[in-house]
């Protein structure tokens, strides 16, 4: 079967170029590469992450919703928990729009959005999910002992029983 090396690129339909260029140069520190005039290629030098920026000349404008088929939000990895502070304060002082650290059962999250209301993530896996995932990639874990793993986990976690994922794989991120 044919396997894919991973993403190359992602590319957001954006209603001004400067406008989110702007976001995601001086928010968070991605480089741009190359202005094609309706495309800007941005990259984070860390991660080596691509990001095209799009106008559509014939495109609507308007606000995204991520209640529409297509993207829900766009998950990126921090490094600790005390990295998702220094963002958090960084997004205040930028006037970002986000939601406060939760603290969930397989890593802490910090939500924010872009200047076209895109959802963006920040999550810093704990141990344990880190863990699963590795093994996950290792060996071929039976969809049984998946689900008893994340309901035992979730359960020791303080999740009520009632907000338990069905017998469905699931959701972790």
């Amino acid at each position: 079967m044919p396997t894919f090396a991973g993403i190359d690129h992602l590319s957001l339909s954006v209603n001004d170029l400067d406008e989110s260029q702007h976001f995601y140069i001086d928010v968070l520190d991605f480089m741009l590469l190359v202005d094609f005039g309706e495309v800007r290629v941005l990259l984070d030098r860390p991660t080596g992450f691509t990001l095209s920026l799009v106008r559509h000349s014939s495109g609507r404008r308007g606000p995204f919703s991520e209640l529409n088929p297509g993207l829900d939000h766009i998950g990126l990895t921090a490094s600790t928990r005390e990295e998702l502070v220094e963002w958090e304060r960084r997004f205040q002082t930028a006037g970002v729009v986000y939601t406060p650290i939760r603290d969930m059962p397989f890593g802490f999250h910090l939500n924010f959005r872009d200047p076209d209301g895109i959802p963006l993530e920040f999550m810093v896996p704990n141990a344990v999910l880190t863990a699963w995932l590795l093994e996950v990639r290792e060996r071929d874990v039976p969809r049984d002992e998946i689900n008893t793993r994340v309901r035992e986990h979730l359960l020791a976690s303080g999740v009520p029983e009632s907000e338990l994922p069905g017998s469905r794989a699931p959701v972790i991120g």
